[in-house]
């Protein structure tokens, strides 16, 4: 019957795909496997007497991979930090959504990465600093500056949030598992990994997940093109999804009284990009001032470039005629958010969307762990040590 029928495609309850959940815990395991090795990895033995010298102890080496992050991996951990699961899905929302010009993060962080190098991370670097509340607490005390603790914790706190329920609604549409359980089961495995080997780890295996990310999606993509209810050459215009509007969906417009909107969301995403412990966890492990401020620059091109297959798949879906697939309805605006896992779960082959899913998958878990990481780094350091318990031993806080 008609009342039968879901309003929108986020209350289809799917059965539970075995060869996918079986595949799914594989690609964990490799990751988890991956994060509990790197620390032997990168400690290696020629290196450790140099790496002892850039940090006080061994919490300090812990937090900054023993400040010997070079450019290769440097580039990638940075760029893998900011590429999360909500980036990915979210800028493909953003895209249907508003269209091309309402899509703001990915240019906009790729500022915001551009300016922390040019104002931010040499002189950070330099001064030999291990989070970014140290300079707050050389300036205003180190009780005062402990206070602002919370904002940083608030933020790490609701991004981790965005990035696990994307991960939650892609797991749920292409494996049938509970965003619950999703949630849990990436969360305790980025978290059991970083506890292991530190920034370590989480460099490791950030370059892993950042191939994951990128091979996994631009692999998708032409099995997408190549479906039959997706209209090509792909529209601009007049796209599949909404054929009656006088503009183009893709591009988007903005009306004059949107203006000052527009510029305050791209002023809160440049601005507020900046003061992230990830990122100046990044800076801070560099092995040079110099390095510091170059992986700054790099992870702006790597965080803009993450952003095309996801543009990519929203401009797709646009063109797709949704009830004419196995889905057999139309996206409405809150199924906007699941376009990336519907595009893979209809438009592709089963082990393609899989392989777009381990994509997903490496994004959420690479932006996780920097969260877990970045959030008990400043606790340790400017809230512990420096204001409840100063005569801790450096064995003491990573007990």
């Amino acid at each position: 019957m008609a009342g039968d029928k879901p309003e929108s495609i986020s209350e289809i309850k799917t059965e539970l795909n075995v060869t996918g959940l079986i595949g799914l815990l594989a690609f964990y395991f490799l990751i988890f496997l991956a994060g509990i090795l790197s620390h032997k990895v990168l400690k290696r033995k020629s290196r450790k007497a140099a790496q002892a010298k850039q940090v006080s102890g061994n919490t300090e080496d812990m937090m900054l991979a023993g400040r010997d992050i070079n450019y290769v991996i440097g580039v990638f951990t940075m760029t893998a930090t900011w590429v999360g699961g909500g980036y990915i899905n979210g800028t493909t929302e953003a895209v249907i959504k508003n269209g091309l010009v309402w899509t703001q993060a990915p240019f906009c962080y790729a500022i915001s990465l551009a300016l922390g190098g040019i104002f931010f991370a040499k002189k950070m670097r330099k001064r030999r600093f291990v989070t970014m509340l140290d300079p707050l607490q050389l300036k205003y005390g180190e009780k005062l500056g402990a206070l602002f603790y919370i904002p940083a914790f608030s933020g790490e706190i609701l991004w981790s949030a965005s990035i696990l329920a994307a991960l939650g609604t892609s797991l749920r549409v292409i494996c049938g598992l509970t965003d619950t359980v999703s949630v849990i089961i990436s969360a305790a495995i980025a978290m059991t990994y970083t506890l292991f080997g530190g920034l370590y780890s989480v460099a490791f295996t950030d370059i892993f997940q950042l191939f994951c990310i990128f091979a996994g999606l631009i692999f998708s993509i032409p099995f997408m093109v190549h479906n039959e209810h997706v209209t090509m050459p792909l529209e601009i215009y007049n796209v599949t999804m909404f054929p009656d509007k006088s503009y183009s969906p893709f591009l988007g417009r903005i009306k004059g009284a949107d203006v000052g909107v527009w510029i305050d969301y791209a002023i809160m995403m440049i601005f507020g990009g900046i003061p992230w412990q990830a990122y100046f966890q990044r800076v801070l492990s560099a092995r040079s001032p110099k390095v510091a401020q170059v992986l700054s620059f790099f992870g702006a091109f790597g965080c803009f470039s993450a952003a095309i297959p996801s543009v990519i798949i929203g401009w797709i879906a646009m063109n797709t005629d949704w009830p004419a697939t196995s889905l057999q309805q139309a996206l409405t605006k809150p199924d906007y958010k699941l376009a990336v896992p519907l595009a893979l779960m209809y438009l592709t082959h089963p082990a393609v969307a899989f392989i777009g899913l381990g994509a997903v998958s490496a994004a959420v878990m690479s932006s996780t762990d920097s969260s877990i990481l970045g959030v008990s780094t400043m606790f340790t350091r400017n809230v512990f040590n420096k204001v409840f318990y100063p005569k801790a031993s450096d064995r003491y806080p990573t007990c």
